[in-house]
């Protein structure tokens, strides 16, 4: 279940940040609206990595459709494997 808390309760930031775990985001509202999250940075670092991968999934993706596909033999040549 989502934490979510109002802003005003950062009056008492110390006990609003040792909610914070990993896994466990605090979500804060203001006027009664989402408005802020705060994550544990592990957390961070994870989403932060997989917009970054998809980011390069999403480059190789549109490579391949204007430049054209490699084969297997290719890749592993270009990466210097041996195929048996």
């Amino acid at each position: 279940m989502p934490n979510i808390k109002p802003i005003s309760d950062l009056r008492n930031y110390s006990e609003v940040l040792n909610d914070v775990a990993v896994g466990a985001p605090v979500f804060l509202t203001k006027n009664g609206r989402g408005r802020y999250a705060i994550l544990d940075m592990q957390d961070f670092e994870k989403a932060q990595a997989t917009l970054w991968l998809i980011n390069e999934l999403a480059k190789g993706r549109k490579s391949g459709e204007e430049k054209g596909w490699l084969t297997l033999e290719a890749v592993e040549e270009n990466l210097g494997i041996v195929s048996k």
